[in-house]
């Protein structure tokens, strides 16, 4: 009965079980609801923040609201799953919408490491090369170099799309928390280890090249800010620069935590993955626009006009006036 039902290539829908062991279903899917409603709520003050004052046009806020929107899909693709598994009890889930979702998590999760990147390249050269930055990052090339980060996670994940609609599925069943590459590898009739290479050879872009890439730019940084003789100068580089490395490590942390646990031979159980997963997927993008609220102190101000309820004038009216 089973091969009739679940013959291969006839999978419609998946059953996403990484929830079933657990007890308490429905506190968890509520922090999660939560959770993501925080991230909604930063991202969105964020980029309306940034959106309406024409003041922050520039490319160090144009990436921040890239960031936004990143953190936003990046989260959506997989907290829309979790939250319908553990509280409306909704555990399947259509073929294509998976691989949507699949497609979505890991685009954003590619774009944000690109993100990141860019980030402390603008740091870098504002830093650097103070005199020189406004005529080197302008808002036109700030954005074609974010079109060029979503084309490149554009181009990956049609290649890794294409791989897992194109392999045989014998049985529905999820055993992870969402749809995502490796959950819908182990998910078909194949062996799976072949096509963990795409996603094995994109890990070691990120970790080895993308990753020491970033952290040599700020150790440029912490150079080039000692050296500076202007103490308020000195003070606003610091406070920028440990505030995109809050993201940086938010970020990165939970994937190298993985992959040194698996280096030691440490072997994580189905629930200890599950964990990683949920950590690394939501604490980041929870994280981010938390980060750039508070220690911003251009939106910070915005934020605090907005809340004591004082009377904004647009930008482009305070010389009119």
């Amino acid at each position: 009965m089973a091969a009739e039902n679940y013959s291969v290539n006839n999978v419609q829908s998946f059953i996403i079980t990484g929830f079933d062991h657990l007890q308490n279903q429905k506190l968890l899917g509520f922090l999660i609801l939560l959770t993501y409603m925080l991230i909604l709520l930063g991202n969105g003050i964020n980029l309306c923040v940034i959106s309406i004052n024409r003041h922050l046009h520039k490319p160090m806020y144009i990436l921040i609201c890239n960031l936004a929107i990143v953190d936003i899909i990046f989260s959506s693709s997989c907290s829309t799953t979790m939250i319908s598994v553990l509280l409306a009890e909704i555990k399947t889930v259509s073929y294509y919408s998976c691989i949507s979702r699949t497609y979505f998590y890991h685009l954003g999760d590619i774009t944000v490491c690109l993100a990141l990147t860019l980030m402390a390249i603008d740091r870098l050269i504002a830093i650097r090369l103070p005199l020189r930055y406004h005529s080197i990052v302008t808002n036109s090339r700030t954005f074609l170099l974010i079109s060029l980060t979503w084309l490149i996670g554009f181009a990956i994940m049609g290649v890794g799309i294409s791989v897992i609609d194109s392999i045989p599925y014998c049985q529905p069943v999820i055993r992870y928390v969402f749809c995502d590459y490796p959950s819908m590898i182990r998910t078909a009739c194949v062996n799976p280890e072949p096509y963990f290479f795409l996603p094995a050879m994109i890990s070691l872009w990120l970790l080895c090249g993308q990753f020491p890439f970033i952290l040599c730019t700020y150790a440029v940084l912490a150079y080039s800010v000692t050296r500076l003789s202007n103490n308020s100068n000195k003070k606003q580089m610091i406070s920028t620069c440990s505030s995109h490395l809050i993201v940086l490590f938010s970020y990165y942390a939970p994937k190298l935590v993985s992959v040194l646990l698996t280096r030691i031979g440490v072997v994580l159980s189905l629930t200890d993955r599950n964990a990683v997963t949920i950590i690394a997927s939501l604490v980041p993008s929870l994280i981010n626009p938390t980060v750039y609220c508070t220690r911003t102190k251009e939106i910070r101000k915005r934020l605090a006009d907005v809340f004591l309820h004082k009377r904004i004038v647009p930008n482009h009216l305070k010389a009119v006036s």
